[in-house]
C-alpha cells in the first residue's frame, strides 16, 4: 500500500524543524561572532571567505531559472539575481558585501580576486552550485529554504555588530539589513512553490534532503573558516 504524502501543514512543519535543527546559527563560530569575541582578523577572514559564497548565489539562481518552463516562475526568480548582482555596477548584495569588506579593513581588489579563498570553502560553495545543477527544480528550490531562518540571524547579526564591533561603519551593515525583508519574501515564495509541487512522499523526502544538504554546506563553510584561524 502506497502511503499518501504529508499534509501541507505537516510537510512545512517538517521542513522547518529539520532546517532549524541544522542551521548555522548554532555553529560555534557564529555564536562567537554574535557574542563579540572574534578578533578583527577573525572577522575579516569570515568576510573574505563568505564573499565566495555570495558570488555563487546568482550562479545557482541562474541554474534554477534554467530548469523552469514557466515564464511567471522565471520572472519572479530572476529578481533574486538582481538582488545580488544589482541592476547596475555598485548596486546589489555583492556590492554591499564589498562595502562590508572595506569596512573591516580588507582590500576590495584582493577580496574580489578570490585568491585567498580557502580550498574547503571553495569546495563547499561549489557543492551548492552542483546540488542545484544536479537535482530537480523543486529540490533546488527547497535547498533555498534556509532563507526561512535568515531574517532572524540577520537581525541578531546587526545587533551584535553594532554592540560588539562599533569600529565597523554601521552603513557597511547594509547587506545584513537588506536581507531581512528580501529573505522573508523569498522564503515565503519558495515554500509555497515546494508545497505545491512536492506532491508525493518521494518528492517531499527529496526536498527535505535538499534542505538538510544545504544546511550541511553552510555549516561546513564555517568549519573551514574556524579551522583555518
Amino acid at each position: 500500500m502506497t502511503l499518501p504524502p504529508d499534509s501541507p501543514e505537516a510537510f512545512v512543519h517538517r521542513l522547518r524543524r529539520e532546517g532549524a535543527a541544522r542551521y548555522h546559527d548554532r555553529h560555534p563560530f557564529n555564536i562567537r561572532m554574535h557574542a563579540g569575541t572574534l578578533t578583527r582578523d577573525e572577522l575579516g577572514q569570515w568576510v573574505r571567505q563568505r564573499y565566495y559564497y555570495q558570488t555563487r548565489i546568482p550562479i545557482k539562481d541562474a541554474l534554477i531559472l534554467s530548469k523552469s518552463d514557466d515564464p511567471a516562475f522565471r520572472r519572479a526568480w530572476m529578481r533574486r539575481i538582481t538582488d545580488h548582482d544589482g541592476a547596475k555596477d555598485g548596486e546589489g548584495g555583492l556590492a554591499e558585501w564589498l562595502l562590508l569588506a572595506r569596512a573591516v579593513g580588507l582590500d576590495e581588489g584582493e577580496v574580489r580576486s578570490l585568491r585567498r579563498v580557502l580550498p574547503a570553502v571553495r569546495y563547499a560553495c561549489d557543492s551548492y552550485v552542483e546540488l542545484v545543477r544536479e537535482r530537480s527544480l523543486v529540490e533546488a528550490v527547497a535547498s533555498s529554504l534556509t532563507e526561512h531562518f535568515a531574517p532572524d540571524i540577520m537581525r541578531a547579526r546587526v545587533a551584535a555588530w553594532e554592540q560588539h564591533y562599533p569600529w565597523v561603519d554601521q552603513a557597511a551593515l547594509a547587506y545584513f539589513r537588506s536581507r531581512v525583508p528580501r529573505a522573508t519574501r523569498d522564503a515565503e515564495e519558495a515554500l509555497a512553490f515546494v508545497v505545491e509541487h512536492a506532491t508525493t512522499p518521494m518528492l517531499q523526502e527529496a526536498c527535505v534532503r535538499a534542505l538538510i544538504d544545504k544546511c550541511h554546506i553552510l555549516w561546513s563553510m564555517l568549519d573551514a573558516v574556524a579551522e583555518a584561524l
